[in-house]
């Protein structure tokens, strides 16, 4: 599967139009991202139902500490229902700061996820739920029906992969380079030992930033913010899977703490743009993702997609064409 990610700092109108040039670009599927301060994703999600025919829709990823685990169950399969069966349910725990930004506390995160999605697809079988765990609900039901929908695990640490795999039906791995999908497959093959037969095939999808523009320079400079939070947040067993310097990160961190962002690009060195991001000319783009699928099954495209977003999706959808023909 080749998926794009579509940021919901557009405007919808624009965003839908950008679905249905995914979908003529030979796109399998499109994920609208969600924080806060950007545009509604599943209202953005629901007009590209209504415009496309074919596309995968869904969130990438929702969190279910900013809204109740019942009502997402609900939303998505609304979602499911306005694109005839094509939803599919991106969730994860979310960024920690940006819950902290309005009163959340990130607690118990995997389990938080796990629950989250387990109820949902009793509740899309028509089922009737009581539960006390990480959230509560009482004889909660859905009045309509939802039916089946695939479920993704937005992930980056080992156990929400290795969990992801054993209980999902695929994983939205946080990862641009060879060397985290290869990490994340090892994780993938634990959790899978114990995965029952029944639940079908696994897909891990490495979940990319990607920059694609004709010329290879102005691609990795429009990657330079983007990098800059995938560096800042990163955990220090992934920046020394890199050989990263932490004290650069941490820089990186404190220059996007104080809201100078340029400052933080400009601390981005090249090689975080070369662990955090899959940036350069439609080539560059095809032999890295190339590269990442030794060990992921699918791939999605994630921002910032390029300097120029639409033709940005023309390019990719050229890229993975090249993939496909080889």
């Amino acid at each position: 599967m080749y998926a794009i990610e579509l940021t919901p700092e557009h405007p919808v109108e624009t965003l839908t139009e950008m679905a249905v040039t995914a979908e003529q670009e030979g796109f399998d599927a499109a994920l609208a991202s969600h924080h806060y301060n950007n545009r509604d994703q599943f209202m953005a999600l629901s007009s590209m139902a209504q415009a496309t025919e074919e596309l995968l829709l869904g969130p990438g990823i929702a969190n279910p500490y900013e809204t109740h685990p019942v009502t997402l169950a609900s939303r998505v399969a609304t979602l499911s229902e306005m694109s005839d069966g094509r939803a599919v349910f991106g969730v994860g725990p979310g960024d920690r700061s940006t819950l902290e930004n309005l009163g959340f506390e990130h607690d118990r995160p995997l389990r938080r996820v796990l629950e989250t999605f387990k109820v949902a697809q009793r509740l899309w079988d028509g089922e009737r739920v009581d539960h006390d765990g990480t959230f509560e609900a009482h004889d909660a039901g859905l009045n309509y029906d939802a039916g089946s929908i695939p479920v993704y695990v937005g992930a980056q640490g080992p156990h929400m992969t290795r969990m992801a795999a054993k209980h999902a039906d695929g994983a939205l791995y946080n990862g641009a380079h060879p060397r985290d999908l290869e990490w994340a497959a090892q994780q993938v093959a634990k959790g899978k030992s114990e995965r029952p037969e029944e639940r079908g095939a696994f897909d891990l999808a490495a979940y990319a930033s990607v920059s694609v523009a004709e010329d290879e320079q102005t691609a990795r400079e429009a990657a330079r913010i983007p990098v800059a939070f995938i560096a800042a947040g990163s955990p220090p067993p992934v920046l020394e899977r890199h050989g990263l310097d932490q004290e650069r990160a941490t820089a990186v961190g404190s220059a996007i703490s104080a809201g100078d962002f340029r400052e933080a690009g400009a601390a981005v060195s090249e090689a975080m743009l070369d662990a955090f991001c899959i940036a350069g000319t439609p080539e560059t783009v095809a032999q890295r993702t190339e590269a990442l699928l030794e060990y992921a099954d699918s791939v999605v495209f994630a921002s910032p997609l390029g300097p120029d977003v639409e033709a940005a999706i023309s390019l990719l959808g050229a890229a993975t064409d090249s993939i496909r023909r080889a």
